[in-house]
C-alpha cells in the first residue's frame, strides 16, 4: 500500500471518529435538555404523568380576628314634580352628610357614591264604573324621585354608633347594609389555609396507613374561603325605615369577632 492510500485510510476514520463524537455529545445534550425538563416537571403540583393511584382528602382551618372596619351605606330620596327640584333638596341633604363625616374624620377616600338615580313617580287613576262598565284606570305622572346611596367606611369601629346617628339627623332616608369586616384579611386567610393542609396531610397519612400504602405527592389542590359576615340590617326602609329625624341616642354595635375558614381539598399520589 502506498503512501497516498494510507494518508486516505487514516483522514477517513478521523472524519468517522469526528462524526461520532460530535454525535454522543449532541445525544448527550438532548439526554441533559429531556432530563433537566422532567426534573422541572416535579416542582409544579399537578404536573407530568397522571396519577393513576391516588387519594383525596378534605382539610379545614379556621382563624377569629376582632373585626377594625366598620361599612355602611346611607341613601337620601327625594320627591318632587320636576326633577330639578327634587336634585337640588338631595344634593343639599347628601353634601350636608358628606362634610359630617369628613368633619368626624372619615377621609374621602372612605366615601363612596354606589348609586345615583332619577325615577318618575305614578299615581293610578281609577276611573269611575257606569252603567255596570269600568273601563279600568291611567297612570298619572305624579313628580320624579332623585335617589343618592353613599357607602362610607368607617375605620375606627367604636364611632359607627355616633355616624349612624349623625347621618340620620341630617336626613338621611333610610340607613342600611351595616358590616364589620377585617381590612387586610391576607394574613389571617393565610393562617387558615395553613390550618387546612395541615389537617389534609393528617388525614392523608392516616389514611395511607390504613390502606398499607405510601403517598408520594400532591398532584391536585383545590381552596374554597369563607367565612365572611352578614351585614346588619338596619334601617331598611318601608315599614321599617329609620325615623332619621326622631333618632337622639347612638345605637350600641358590638363588632364580636370574625371567623375566616379556608376549605381545601388535596389529592396525593399513592404507591
Amino acid at each position: 500500500m502506498d503512501g497516498q492510500a494510507a494518508d486516505k485510510i487514516i483522514s477517513a476514520t478521523e472524519r468517522v471518529r469526528k462524526f461520532a463524537a460530535v454525535a454522543l455529545i449532541a445525544l448527550s445534550v438532548f439526554l441533559f435538555v429531556e432530563a433537566l425538563a422532567a426534573l422541572k416537571g416535579y416542582r409544579y403540583i399537578g404536573s407530568g404523568v397522571t396519577a393513576t393511584n391516588s387519594i383525596t382528602v378534605s382539610g379545614e382551618g379556621e382563624v377569629f380576628a376582632v373585626p377594625d372596619t366598620a361599612t355602611f351605606s346611607v341613601t337620601v330620596q327625594e320627591e318632587a314634580k320636576q326633577v330639578a327640584d327634587a336634585q337640588d333638596v338631595a344634593t343639599k341633604k347628601s353634601n350636608d352628610i358628606v362634610a359630617y363625616l369628613k368633619k368626624e374624620g372619615i377621609e374621602e377616600k372612605d366615601i363612596k357614591t354606589t348609586d345615583y338615580s332619577v325615577y318618575p313617580q305614578y299615581d293610578y287613576i281609577q276611573v269611575a264604573c257606569s252603567g255596570g262598565y269600568c273601563p279600568g284606570g291611567r297612570q298619572e305622572l305624579r313628580g320624579f324621585q332623585v335617589s343618592q346611596t353613599l357607602t362610607v367606611k368607617v375605620r375606627d369601629t367604636k364611632k359607627a354608633g355616633d355616624l349612624l346617628s349623625g347621618v340620620g339627623g341630617l336626613g338621611a332616608s333610610s340607613v342600611s347594609g351595616l358590616s364589620f369586616t377585617i381590612d387586610d384579611e391576607d394574613a389571617l386567610k393565610a393562617e387558615a389555609r395553613d390550618k387546612a393542609i395541615a389537617q389534609a396531610k393528617e388525614k392523608a397519612e392516616a389514611l395511607a396507613d390504613s390502606l398499607g400504602v405510601e403517598v408520594v405527592r400532591v398532584v391536585g389542590f383545590y381552596e374554597n374561603e369563607g367565612g365572611y359576615p352578614a351585614p346588619y340590617a338596619y334601617g331598611m326602609g318601608g315599614a321599617e325605615r329609620m325615623d332619621a329625624s326622631a333618632t337622639k341616642a347612638s345605637p350600641e354595635l358590638p363588632a364580636g369577632e370574625n371567623k375566616i375558614t379556608s376549605n381545601v381539598n388535596i389529592t396525593y399520589e399513592i404507591r
